[in-house]
C-alpha cells in the first residue's frame, strides 16, 4: 500500500460499538486541528449508504478548512465491505490519499455500527487505520456501565488494536456518569496513553421538535418553524387532568395530548407564557384529531410561537416513537455543537493531543485558527461583558454560545422575565447570565448621580440624568465606567452613534490618545491584517491619522499581529504631491517622532504595501513595503469601501469594527451582524479588557 504523504497528520476516531458519541469527539478534535494547521479535512472510510446523507460527515464538513466536497470525503459502503473486504480496503486507501493531498491534517471517522455489528468490525477499522498511516483515538461508551466495565472494555480494545498493528494515540471514555469522571480516568491510566473522560449530557441525545415531527410522521399545526430546532429534553403523555399535567411540567418538555383535550391544550399554552412555569419545547396532538374551531380560533388569537405538531399516530405509538428518537449532533444543531465543543475544550488537553500527532508547524494564519485563538485567549482570563440588546434573538443566541464555551461572564440588559422566556423558547441556556432592567435596577440612582457629576459642566440635572441612564447604551456604558463590567458590546439593533456616543461622554479617551477610532481585523485565507479607520473618523487630520496608526499598532499587537504600519495614499514615497499626500506624509513623520519603536512607512500605495514584487520596485529598502500588516487609510470613504471590497471580492472575514483609543473597551456591531460575529466581538472585547 502507498504511504501517506509525510506532511499530513491524521487521526482515526474509532469505537468498538455504536452510540459512543463519536461525533462529539471528532468535532472537538477537528476544531483543535483547525486552530493548529491551515488545511484540515475529514474522511469517512465506511458509510451506511451513498444515497442517504451521512449526518456525521455532513456536520464535520461544515467545520473543515480544506476545500472538500461530500463525495470527496466518502469512502465505501457497508455493502462493498461485506462483498469484498480487500477491494473495499484498496478503494478506501486510494480515496483517502486523494483527500490527504489537499490537506495538512485529516480527521478520519470510523464506522458507526449502523449495520449488524460484528466482533471483527473494530479489527477492520484497525486495518484501515494502519493502511492510512493514522494513529487511533479510541472512543468507548460509559453509559450504563460501571467504572470497571469501562476500563475492561478499553483494555480489550487496546489489545485488539495492538494485535492489528494499529498505533493507539489516546482513549476517550464518553457518556460517563458525571460523578465518576475522575474514577474512570484513573481506571484507564494504565493503558499507557493519555486518557480522558466525558460526562453523559442529556441534551446531546435529546431530539429536536423537527426530529420528533419526522419520527411521528407529523406536521406543524401552529407555532414558529424556527423553534422546531429546540431540543425536547423530556416527553410526557398528557393523559391526566390539566392541573396534574401542570404539576409535572419541566423545562424543555414536550407533551403528547389529543387535539380534543381543549382544557389541556389551553392550560399548556398559558403555562408556557406564565411566569413561574417552565418553558415547553412543544406539544404533539396525536390521533389525527385537531382542536374544535372555537378552540382553534382562541389558540390562534393567543399568537403563540410554541410549536404544536399534529400526527395520525395513536397515543402509544406517538409516545413510543418519541421515546425511541435519539437526537443527533448534526448540521443546524448549534446548541449541541457548542455543548460538544465545550465538553472537549474542558475535558481533553488539546496541547497533549496535538503534540502526539506531531503536527507540521504552520506558516500561515487562517480565519479558523485566528477565531479559535480569540476564544481561547478570552476563556483563559474571563472578563465580564455587558450586552445591552437583550430583546434581540441574535444576542441571546450568542450569549448562550459564549456561556456554554465559558468565553466571558455576561450581563444582558432587558426585562428579565421576557428575556429569559424568549431565550428558553429559542432553546438557549442563559442561566449563567445576569439580566438587568435599567429602569428597575439598583444601580440606576448611583449611575444617575455619577452621570450628573460627569456632565455638570453641560448643565446636567439629576432628573434629566435619570432619564438618560434608562437608555440601554448609557446604562451599559456606565457599568463599564464604574468597573461593574469590563467591557460592552452593542449595535446589533442600534446605530453606531447610539452605541459609542455614551463612551465619548463617560469613558473618554485613554491617556495620550485624543482620537477614538476603529480597525477591522481582516482574516484572509493565509493571514490576518488590520485596517483602520473604516468606521469612525470621516476625514482625519495628520494628527488624527498619527493617533489612528499608533492605536492600530497597539490593537494589532494585542491580537498577535506583528505591527508594520502602512500609511496609505495614492502615491508612494516622494513620487506625488498635493494636500492629501502631504497630510499622510506629515502623519507618518508624527508617528516616527512619537513612537520611534514602530515600523511605519508612508505615503505608500496599497499594492506596494502588500505585494513584495511591487515593493521591490517602488521601495526596495523599506522594512514595511511588501510586508505591511497594519493599513491606515487616509479617510473613511477610502477605508470603508476598501474593507468591503476585500471582504466581498477576496472572501475575507472582517471582524469588527474594533474601537480603540477609549479608556475601557466598548465595541460596536453591524446591524447585520451574525451570531458568530457577536461571539467574536465579545471575545475581542474581553481580550482588550485583559490588556487594559
Amino acid at each position: 500500500m502507498p504511504e501517506a504523504p509525510a506532511a499530513v497528520s491524521s487521526v482515526y476516531v474509532a469505537s468498538p460499538e455504536g452510540d459512543t458519541g463519536k461525533s462529539t469527539i471528532a468535532l472537538g478534535v477537528l476544531q483543535m486541528l483547525c486552530a493548529t494547521v491551515a488545511r484540515v479535512g475529514v474522511f469517512r472510510p465506511i458509510a451506511r449508504s451513498t444515497e442517504e446523507t451521512d449526518y456525521i460527515l455532513e456536520l464535520l464538513l461544515e467545520h473543515t478548512t480544506a476545500d472538500l466536497s461530500y463525495a470527496d470525503a466518502l469512502g465505501v459502503t457497508y455493502e462493498q465491505v461485506h462483498a469484498d473486504p480487500e477491494a473495499a480496503l484498496a478503494d478506501i486507501v486510494a480515496k483517502y490519499h486523494t483527500v490527504a493531498e489537499q490537506c495538512d491534517a485529516v480527521v478520519i471517522i470510523g464506522s458507526d455500527y449502523t449495520d449488524v455489528a460484528s466482533p471483527s468490525e473494530l479489527s477492520f477499522n484497525a486495518r484501515i487505520a494502519v493502511n492510512l498511516g493514522a494513529p487511533v483515538l479510541l472512543a468507548v461508551r460509559g453509559a450504563r456501565r460501571s467504572v470497571e466495565e469501562v476500563a475492561q472494555l478499553a483494555h480489550l480494545c487496546a489489545a485488539e488494536l495492538a494485535a492489528n498493528h494499529a498505533h493507539l494515540l489516546a482513549v476517550v471514555a464518553n457518556r460517563c456518569d458525571p460523578d465518576k469522571l475522575d474514577e474512570v480516568t484513573a481506571a484507564l491510566s494504565d493503558i499507557g496513553v493519555p486518557t480522558w473522560s466525558l460526562p453523559e449530557i442529556p441534551l446531546l441525545v435529546s431530539p429536536t421538535m423537527a426530529e420528533l415531527m419526522e419520527a411521528t410522521g407529523g406536521e406543524l399545526y401552529s407555532g414558529d418553524p424556527e423553534l422546531l430546532h429546540r431540543e425536547a429534553l423530556k416527553v410526557m403523555v398528557g393523559g391526566m387532568t390539566a392541573e396534574h399535567i401542570l404539576e409535572r411540567l419541566v423545562e424543555g418538555m414536550v407533551v403528547i395530548a389529543p387535539g380534543d383535550r381543549s382544557d389541556v391544550l389551553l392550560a399548556l399554552l398559558n403555562a408556557h407564557e406564565a411566569e413561574g412555569f417552565p418553558s415547553l419545547a412543544g406539544i404533539i396532538m396525536n390521533g389525527g384529531i385537531t382542536p374544535h374551531p372555537a378552540i382553534a380560533a382562541l389558540m390562534a388569537g393567543l399568537k403563540q410561537r410554541l410549536p404544536i405538531l399534529t400526527t395520525t399516530l395513536g397515543t402509544f405509538d406517538t409516545a413510543s416513537a418519541a421515546a425511541q428518537t435519539r437526537g443527533r449532533v448534526a448540521v443546524g444543531s448549534q446548541r449541541k455543537v457548542d455543548t460538544a465543543l465545550s465538553l472537549m475544550e474542558q475535558r481533553v488537553d488539546a496541547d497533549v493531543l496535538m503534540d502526539r500527532l506531531a503536527l507540521p508547524i504552520p506558516s500561515v494564519v487562517t480565519p479558523q485558527m485566528f477565531e479559535y485563538k480569540l476564544i481561547d485567549r478570552a476563556r483563559r482570563d474571563r472578563k465580564h461583558i455587558v450586552l445591552p440588546e437583550g430583546d434581540d434573538d441574535r444576542i441571546l443566541r450568542a450569549a448562550g454560545r459564549l456561556l456554554q464555551r465559558q468565553v466571558a461572564d455576561l450581563t444582558i440588559l432587558g426585562d428579565e422575565p421576557s428575556v429569559r422566556r424568549r431565550a428558553a423558547e429559542l432553546g438557549v441556556d442563559i442561566s449563567g447570565a445576569q439580566v438587568l432592567a435599567p429602569a428597575q435596577s439598583e444601580y440606576t440612582e448611583r449611575f444617575a448621580q455619577e452621570y450628573t457629576a460627569l456632565r455638570a459642566h453641560k448643565g446636567m440635572t439629576i432628573e434629566r440624568a435619570r432619564e438618560v441612564i434608562a437608555d440601554i447604551s448609557y446604562f451599559g456604558t456606565m457599568m463599564v465606567h464604574l468597573g461593574i463590567a469590563d467591557g460592552m458590546v452593542s449595535g446589533a439593533a442600534h446605530t453606531t452613534a447610539h452605541t459609542i456616543r455614551p463612551s465619548f461622554e463617560i469613558i473618554k479617551t485613554a491617556p495620550g490618545v485624543s482620537t477614538v477610532s476603529s480597525i477591522f481585523l481582516m482574516c484572509l485565507a493565509d493571514r490576518v491584517l488590520s485596517y483602520g479607520d473604516c468606521a469612525v473618523v470621516p476625514d482625519p487630520t495628520s494628527e488624527q491619522l498619527a493617533d489612528i496608526a499608533i492605536s492600530s499598532a497597539q490593537t494589532a499587537s494585542q491580537f498577535g499581529i506583528d505591527p508594520r504600519i502602512a500609511m496609505l495614499s495614492y502615491s508612494t514615497g516622494d513620487s506625488g504631491s498635493g494636500a492629501d499626500v502631504d497630510k499622510v506624509r506629515t502623519a507618518t513623520a508624527l508617528v516616527r517622532e512619537r513612537r520611534p519603536d514602530l515600523l511605519v512607512e508612508g505615503p505608500i500605495q496599497y499594492d506596494a504595501a502588500v505585494e513584495q514584487s511591487v515593493a521591490d520596485k517602488k521601495m526596495p529598502d523599506s522594512l514595511v513595503a511588501g510586508k505591511a500588516t497594519v493599513f491606515v487609510f487616509p479617510d473613511l470613504n477610502t477605508g470603508n469601501n476598501t474593507y468591503k471590497a476585500v471582504q466581498r471580492s477576496a472572501g475575507a472575514i472582517a471582524v469588527g469594527p474594533v474601537l480603540q483609543g477609549l479608556n475601557k473597551p466598548v465595541n460596536d456591531l453591524s446591524r447585520g451582524a451574525l451570531v458568530q460575529d457577536i461571539v467574536n466581538t465579545v471575545a475581542i472585547t474581553a481580550i482588550q479588557a485583559q490588556g487594559a
